[in-house]
């Protein structure tokens, strides 16, 4: 370390002839006043360990954010398309009858379910194609697309079995027997569904692992398009189509995602981008391959699964309290997801990334990535936030027009307030250790936020306190700081030098 004096300033600065290419980037002069001078001998070893591991340079942070805010936006433009797609769904059905929209409900709920374990399971397929990008492995890339098609199949496979079976137990599950009576036919079109479903998502997480998000961002687009004319000629019956009413919705909802796999395929086919992929040789189906998606999939499956069942559980004690909460419940957490989409986007371009960075071998822009992304992302929740808190009437009475559900939302959106930016938090510091291709530990933290902290938190405030619904959310707010303060903290250990 060295001092000079310069203009008045001390100019501080660490020789770095001994440190590794990671950490010379972080060690930039920094100026402090010349009447409070840093003396290198009054620092302690340990002091300027710990300086050196929490600086990040900030032209450093500014150079990787540009790419990773140009990869996360059509991602979160397609995610929130997603998102449109159940809301078109849920808009047609609700113009034929209340029995059918409570069975679409019930229906899409359970799909919720096993949609973010398959999404979970085959995560591994995007974030191990943009490390073999990264490196230059093209063949590694074709590899890891043929490999994570061939799970999606046999998972989305597996899963309408499931459904299959789930759909002969129906009256088990409490529902108003003409509820059940008109379940069964659409419940088995959506799980049809989920193959082509889970296809989609490989593809489409392949191509963005190769820094080609925007196509398939417009054909999601497109689809809710498509699935709104399908749901219209075939819950209504037009241009000579029978007017099948639910089950038409369910024929529109497995009609548009197969439409949505086939057209991604052919561009994949035929896109001259990705012609070096095709061209690579293939060794054929590689067990070890199989072995390492499941090794991230099933711990981010997991991860996904205490998150969602979280937010499930939480919706099941709400309507403990009484059918005003319940629905405040919906229309403030319908808020929150829609907003979750921005930190959602960025966490996944991150993890595809810092695991392109890996495999590059630039270390060095592992925590300006992650970092990068994750002020970005807690900025974009308090800017959400302050809308909540301030408009948070307002907000809620676009939803519902009863007084007293809108009053009690807009009670919940000022926890939803915090709540945002410990959630913009906690999702970017996953995907972040997830292209490190760390799951394991980051899936048992979550487990301990949401299921050991969380929930009985916030039974304890909403039924033991005189909090009521906003203690169910405020113990979900807890739940969602410690995993973001857990997360945060394993990301930056693990980045620390001689770490990686």
């Amino acid at each position: 370390m060295a001092d000079r004096q310069d203009d008045g300033k001390v100019v501080v600065g660490f020789h770095t002839d001994d440190m590794s290419p990671m950490w010379k980037s972080a060690t930039t002069p920094y100026s402090f006043p010349a009447n409070h001078p840093i003396h290198p001998g009054r620092l302690a070893p340990g002091a300027l360990r710990g300086l050196r591991a929490c600086v990040v340079d900030l032209d450093s942070v500014r150079r990787e954010l540009r790419p990773t805010l140009a990869l996360a936006f059509p991602i979160v433009v397609g995610q929130v398309s997603q998102m449109l797609i159940g809301v078109t769904d849920n808009a047609f059905i609700g113009r034929v009858g209340t029995v059918e929209l409570a069975a679409a409900a019930f229906t899409h709920g359970a799909f919720h379910i096993f949609y973010i374990i398959g999404i979970g399971l085959l995560m591994g397929a995007g974030v191990f194609a943009a490390r073999d990008h990264g490196a230059g492995d093209e063949a590694g890339c074709a590899a890891w697309l043929r490999h994570g098609r061939a799970l999606a199949l046999a998972v989305g496979a597996g899963t309408f079995g499931l459904i299959v079976l789930l759909s002969t137990q129906l009256h088990h599950y409490g529902q108003p027997p003409e509820v059940v009576a008109i379940t069964r036919p659409f419940l088995l079109l959506i799980g049809a569904s989920f193959i082509p479903a889970l296809f989609f998502q490989v593809q489409r997480q392949f191509a963005e692992s190769l820094g080609r998000p925007w196509v398939p961002m417009g054909i999601m687009i497109a689809d809710i398009g498509l699935n709104a004319l399908l749901n219209w000629l075939f819950v209504f019956g037009h241009w000579g189509f029978p007017a099948m009413g639910l089950v038409g919705s369910g024929w529109a909802t497995l009609v548009a995602r197969t439409a949505a796999v086939v057209a991604l395929g052919i561009w994949l086919k035929v896109s001259p981008t990705f012609a070096p992929v095709r061209a690579a040789p293939w060794a054929g189906w590689e067990r070890s391959r199989f072995v390492e998606l499941l090794k991230l999939g099933v711990p981010t499956g997991g991860m996904l699964l205490f998150e969602g069942g979280a937010f499930a559980m939480t919706a099941v004690m709400m309507g403990w309290l009484g059918t005003v909460p319940l629905a405040a419940h919906q229309v403030a957490l319908g808020c929150v997801a829609l907003t979750f989409m921005v930190p959602l986007g960025l966490s996944i371009a991150t993890s595809l990334r810092i695991s392109k960075a890996r495999g590059e071998g630039r270390l060095d822009a592992l925590r300006p990535i992650g970092f990068g992304a994750f002020a970005t992302g807690v900025g974009c929740m308090l800017v959400f936030a302050l809308v909540f808190a301030l408009a948070g009437r307002t907000v809620a009475g676009w939803f519902t027009p009863a007084a007293d559900v809108a009053a009690l939302a807009a009670q919940l959106l000022l926890v939803a307030a915090i709540f945002q930016l410990f959630d913009g938090a906690q999702v970017i510091s996953a995907g972040s250790l997830r292209g490190l291709h760390d799951v394991r530990v980051p899936t048992v933290l979550t487990f301990i936020a949401y299921w050991v902290i969380s929930l009985p938190l916030g039974y304890w405030l909403a039924f033991r306190t005189t909090m009521g619904p906003a203690g169910l959310w405020t113990g979900l707010a807890i739940g969602l700081g410690c995993a973001a303060v857990l997360l945060g903290r394993r990301f930056h250990r693990l980045t620390l030098p001689g770490n990686l």
